[in-house]
């Protein structure tokens, strides 16, 4: 259910806040599907209560798959010009003309903001 694909993506310190955040929306759908099961199988049947649950998990798979990233990892090879000699991040980088070169997965945080 949660993905390590965001959790790659994510920088060390964000790992937290987004599982925190994948769980509490997994958690939400279930507060209202549960009790809504248990109203549309009292009220209309199980059998009603069976085909407007799957018309909703059928709906949330389609957006699903339309909405969630691809299992194909974005490298991203670049540069960084401002970060000094000897800095974590620039384990792996080669030093060029214009700063550091180095590649990696795609990253959303301070030192990749471009």
């Amino acid at each position: 259910m949660y993905s390590n694909h965001h959790n790659r993506n994510r920088p060390a310190q964000e790992r937290t806040s987004a599982f925190a955040a994948q769980f509490s929306l997994s958690h939400s759908c279930w507060l209202l599907t549960y009790p809504l099961a248990g109203w549309l199988g009292a009220e209309a049947g199980l059998q009603s209560a069976v085909v407007a649950l799957g018309a909703i998990v059928l709906t949330a798979g389609l957006l699903a798959v339309r909405l969630w990233p691809t299992k194909n990892r974005l490298v991203v090879e670049h540069e960084h010009r401002d970060l000094r000699d000897g800095h974590p991040h620039l384990v792996d980088a080669v030093r060029g003309p214009n700063g550091w070169r180095h590649s990696h997965d795609c990253l959303a945080d301070a030192l990749h903001t471009g």
